[in-house]
């Protein structure tokens, strides 16, 4: 299958877990199961695929950043990394609505970490993280 093929799948299969997690962010079904689970194992499946078959014989590695600048010119193992970031940052937007769904936080709240924690993993993170922190100590006071 070529390249192009894989990625444009990848995108979409992690678009339809950010879409359900944006529109039912409550709903165990898709924090827990689509989004938290099926979608993020699909696309670790593909990431091993991928690094199997292209990481052996590529240049580079992981000691350094010129290695790893190395290691990504190979199209294979660039296209692993991409769908490593998708399947990680789908995983870490289930578990940002399953803690918020656990802690009562605003659905909406929750759905604004949502597109940054998409675009730039930690930041989203890092935004849910001290909005949970805001809440909790609003909560108890």
């Amino acid at each position: 299958m070529p390249l192009e093929t894989v990625f444009s799948a990848a995108n979409m299969l992690a678009m339809a877990g950010w879409l359900a997690l944006l529109v039912a962010p409550r709903l165990r079904v898709v924090h827990w199961h689509l989004a938290g689970l099926a979608i993020p194992v699909l696309l670790a499946a593909v990431y091993a695929v991928l690094l199997a078959i292209h990481a052996p014989g590529a240049e580079g590695g992981f000691s350094s950043l010129a290695g790893v600048a190395a290691l990504f010119r190979t199209e294979g193992v660039l296209l692993a990394g991409w769908v490593h970031y998708l399947a990680f940052d789908l995983f870490i937007g289930a578990w940002i609505c399953r803690r918020g769904a656990a802690e009562g936080m605003n659905p909406w709240l929750v759905r604004l970490c949502l597109p940054p924690t998409f675009l730039a993993g930690p930041v989203g993170l890092l935004l849910f993280l001290g909005l949970r922190a805001a809440f909790v100590k609003e909560a108890r006071a």
